[in-house]
């Protein structure tokens, strides 16, 4: 039983010990918690006064609030983490078209410039994440 042991976990440790693989892991951990988070923080507000990064040309074409279209922004940033979770070559590439959205979004609100740069170094984080996830499918780790 010893050698079993042994035998599974020196692929778990190699597969570690590899940089891609940690790359790979920590992005993967990122992008599911973060939006997560932030979609669970539309609910509340308690991080961000979210209402204000809507810029008032969407606000005007979505229906309700900018509150009550920050609770939709919410559910879909939670679906998102969560399919970064289960499914990070599908997932990775649904959270970067959604930070191009958020992007565009940022670029039409004077004052919001910084903001959308950062959100383009997500955005290129999720597409490492989904190249990397390409790399690693199917990489089980037992543990």
């Amino acid at each position: 039983m010893s050698s079993a042991t042994t035998t599974s976990a020196t692929p778990r440790r190699a597969a570690l010990a590899d940089p891609g693989y940690q790359a790979f892991v920590i992005l993967r951990t990122g992008l599911t918690v973060a939006p997560i988070l932030f979609g669970l923080d539309k609910f509340t507000n308690l991080l961000v006064d979210w209402p204000t990064y809507l810029a008032p040309w969407i606000n005007d074409v979505v229906p309700g609030s900018a509150q009550a279209a920050m609770y939709a922004v919410g559910v879909i940033e939670i679906v998102a983490g969560l399919v970064v979770a289960l499914a990070p070559r599908f997932g990775g590439w649904l959270v970067a078209g959604w930070l191009a959205g958020i992007i565009l979004n940022l670029l039409t609100i004077p004052g919001h410039y910084d903001i959308a740069l950062r959100d383009f170094g997500l955005l290129l984080g999720a597409v490492a994440l989904a190249r990397l996830a390409q790399r690693y499918h199917g990489t089980r780790q037992s543990r």
